[in-house]
């Protein structure tokens, strides 16, 4: 049988109102009260209902995080910097892993409602959930337009596809393919491509640009990459994301093609991850714990009914490595 908040009181030798006022952290309360208080909680194995707390108008200090898959380095790394952060402010995590299933994350959805978290911060790759707009609870979401009054954490794309794009030209590449994972959307993180595409103009060469969608698996795009390393003149090759830049290093070795002399290739993200296991690869590094900073201080401004009317994009950077010349490592 659980305990109630009845059976603390009882153990702990205080009375019930004694006990909540601990809970809420409500009014003037000694230290050896809470101390006692605290203990006769471990003791009983005792949790809060939240629910209930949030029906009498008081926080959850709850958030929902809906991110695409926590097996990617770069989620992954991005999850762990705001649960870390998040349970800093006192706030603590519900995963929810939407995968490329809509159905899965408009569950989730109802069920971070159900459970009155105070916020959601996400990150999905389902097009047309149209929850979003209807929720009432406050949103933030990460390199995605889910509405108009949700408001949009990023970090600058179009300087990251500009610097990527200049790179490999200055290191002499002229016939350079981009590998893009989002094509055809409105999202912002196709600013990237959209850098690429000006770049390549200003200097009089012809972009190609080659979809790899973000949900394809890893077998299909070697297929890919492949027959594209075998049947195009390429010099420079720029990936929206490193996981995909690691896939061409692994073709171009099996097809004998030599990088950086033949061939450089520039990725986008810079994990931890990344920088431990494969530190040749050159890429465009994206600000961790910048944007999970932002993320946390735009979702907490909301919940206080405060959100901001505009958020500036956070800067990148290239992080130099071996797939660019070696004189870049």
């Amino acid at each position: 049988m659980m305990a109630t908040l009845n059976d603390v009181a009882k153990v702990a030798g205080v009375s019930p109102t004694t006990v909540s006022r601990v809970i809420n952290n409500y009014g003037a309360l000694s230290e050896k009260t809470k101390t006692k208080v605290f203990a006769a909680m471990r003791e009983l194995n005792y949790a809060p209902n939240n629910l209930a707390r949030s029906l009498s108008g008081k926080k959850t200090q709850l958030v929902g995080l809906i991110f695409p898959s926590v097996s990617n380095p770069f989620f992954g790394e991005l999850v762990a910097t705001l649960e870390n952060s998040l349970f800093a402010a006192g706030y603590k995590t519900i995963l929810c892993n939407s995968a490329n299933n809509a159905d899965k994350e408009r569950a989730y959805l109802r069920m971070l409602a159900a459970n009155q978290v105070d916020g959601i911060i996400t990150s999905t790759h389902n097009l047309g959930i149209t929850e979003y707009q209807k929720i009432a609870l406050p949103i933030v979401a990460f390199d995605r337009n889910l509405a108009p009054t949700i408001p949009i954490v990023i970090s600058d794309n179009y300087q990251g596809g500009r610097i990527a794009s200049e790179a490999l030209i200055a290191q002499g590449c002229r016939h350079i393919v981009m590998l893009v994972s989002s094509a055809g959307t409105s999202e912002p993180t196709n600013a990237r491509q959209q850098a690429y595409a000006d770049v390549m103009a200003q200097h009089g060469l012809t972009p190609t640009v080659t979809p790899l969608g973000f949900n394809t698996v890893a077998s299909v795009k070697r297929i890919t990459i492949r027959t594209m390393l075998q049947n195009q003149p390429i010099d420079g090759i720029f990936c929206s994301d490193d996981l995909t830049a690691l896939l061409v290093l692994e073709e171009a070795a099996k097809l004998g093609i030599d990088v950086p002399t033949q061939l450089k290739v520039i990725g986008y993200d810079g994990t931890q991850f990344m920088r431990d296991y494969h530190p040749e690869l050159a890429t465009i590094q994206q600000p961790f714990t910048g944007l999970g900073q932002l993320l946390i201080a735009t979702l907490t401004a909301c919940i206080n009914d405060q959100p901001p009317k505009h958020l500036a994009p956070l800067p990148v950077q290239l992080r130099p490595g071996e797939t660019l010349n070696a004189d870049w490592a």
